[in-house]
């Protein structure tokens, strides 16, 4: 686990952040703070957008293709859209003229629910441009919500009511619950021959304290989980797994329980992760992990085995305590967010890259870094700063290659330095690349195109070409670019 870079920006400095990975790719990370500001990162920290704000962040999220990020913002009517597709910004009035308190897309659809302060509801389709408002869905503030997979939504709000309505925003199921709710989620319902339905299953926390459970199929019936008071509250939760939940607390402990018919509300696993607060929990369902983190540390376990404790990753800067924990959905990166603003991003997956070439061998370190050694003659490791995330790598006597897709970068290894060389784009897909002193063979589409690789590096070296090398330059010269 390897953190690959740390966002400070002055005007964050105080309060806390919120951001959001976007969805899919999770190329974009989404960032603000208390400037009125989004800003849009890329994966390696750069920043690459903004959306400027007549007031603080109330909500964003990401469609689900991650194409569209939407933001709402206090002081404001509009919703701004940003499209990751062409780096623009546009803006949708929601037609009600209330103060905007909840924003969520749909899981499947191009749908976009927007709840107010006054407890109305704007569902937008994106792909029709339809917006449908529905006046009166609650009666106080929506403060939360979530879509299930059949494009149902479900709403909670300050007027301690649970609805749920269809996309044309008719509502089909509602009922009075004894506290606030907060952090609401739609999740499978698992039965005694653990087989799943369709996501009829609403979880909500109650007033901090307890977990509702509301099984679309059976409203009379509902469950409520409370929990030791010693724990503190109910900080976060998630589903993963086999219909179990993994709930943690302000006290630093974490608890599992089955939502099983035979066992609702059974304790699986229960533990003190963090001596004095927790903040955040994220699941992995890729990575099949779990991270928690308070204390000024981040811990991560293994979702088979609880009690397997991965890494521990201390923050002892963090001296104003953590904040939320998101992974990204491929579950390569986690972000952390603290008390003061700042975010800080970790690699936590790293695809097996390499290759070898006689006794040396260069293999992916990091997103943008390839170490290359040989620890046959004794060689000191060199890294190499690489200009994309590569899918695939190829080290020669004298170079290293790098690449995706169709294009390919060439770098010089010399004693005390690395040269970037040249990049080449090919006619196709690249699976692999085989490096010669001076030639390369890319693999693509069932083709191999052999190209001399340096050329201007051999001029300047003033190197002598042999004749059987001269005659290959001439066979081969109809491929170079």
């Amino acid at each position: 686990m390897k953190r690959i870079f740390s966002l400070l920006e002055k005007t964050w400095l105080g309060a806390p952040i919120q951001f959001a990975w976007q969805k899919t790719s999770g190329n974009y990370l989404a960032v603000t703070g208390a400037d009125y500001i989004v800003k849009i990162f890329d994966r390696h920290g750069q920043k690459r957008s903004e959306i400027n704000l007549p007031g603080n962040c109330v909500a964003m999220d990401w469609d689900k293709d991650g194409d569209v990020l939407a933001v709402i913002a206090e002081k404001s009517s509009c919703i701004y859209l940003w499209d990751a597709n062409t780096n623009k910004t546009s803006q949708l009035d929601n037609g009600m003229r209330d103060q905007m308190s909840f924003l969520l897309w749909s899981k499947v659809g191009s749908f976009l629910a927007v709840g107010t302060v006054k407890g109305n509801l704007l569902i937008y389709n994106r792909q029709t441009s339809r917006k449908i408002p529905v006046l009166g869905k609650h009666t106080k503030r929506i403060t939360c919500g979530c879509w299930n997979t059949e494009n149902l939504l479900a709403l909670g709000g300050e007027d301690k009511m649970i609805t749920v309505s269809n996309q044309e925003g008719d509502t089909i199921r509602q009922t009075q619950v004894r506290s606030e709710p907060s952090n609401m989620q739609f999740s499978l319902m698992k039965t005694d021959d653990r087989t799943s339905a369709a996501e009829s299953m609403i979880s909500v926390v109650l007033g901090k304290k307890a977990l509702f459970l509301f099984n679309l199929n059976e409203p009379d019936n509902p469950a409520d989980l409370e929990f030791q008071q010693d724990f503190g509250n109910i900080v976060c939760y998630n589903w993963y797994g086999d219909g179990r939940i993994m709930i943690g607390f302000s006290r630093g402990h974490f608890v599992v329980v089955s939502t099983h018919t035979g066992e609702l509300g059974q304790e699986i696993f229960q533990a003190r992760n963090h001596k004095d607060n927790l903040t955040s929990i994220a699941v992995s369902q890729t990575l099949n992990k779990v991270a928690t983190c308070g204390d000024n540390c981040i811990k991560i376990q293994d979702l088979v085995d609880l009690k397997d404790m991965y890494a521990i990753l201390s923050l002892d800067e963090e001296n104003k305590g953590l904040g939320t924990l998101s992974w990204t959905d491929d579950g390569q990166l986690l972000a952390l967010s603290t008390q003061r603003g700042s975010l800080h991003v970790f690699l936590t997956k790293l695809p097996i890259l390499g290759d070898a070439c006689s006794t040396r061998i260069a293999y992916l370190t990091s997103l943008l870094e390839v170490t290359v050694a040989n620890p046959i003659e004794g060689e000191l490791p060199i890294t190499v700063s690489v200009d994309v995330e590569p899918n695939f790598v190829a080290v020669g006597l004298y170079h290293l290659a790098v690449g995706m897709n169709n294009r390919a970068w060439f770098y010089v290894l010399g004693e005390n330095a690395v040269k970037k060389l040249k990049d080449m784009e090919y006619l196709g897909t690249v699976a692999s690349i085989c490096l010669h002193s001076d030639y390369a063979a890319a693999l693509f589409e069932g083709k191999v195109q052999l190209h001399l690789k340096v050329k201007y590096w051999m001029l300047k070296k003033n190197v002598r070409l042999g004749f059987s090398q001269q005659w290959m330059i001439s066979a081969v010269s109809y491929a170079m670019p």
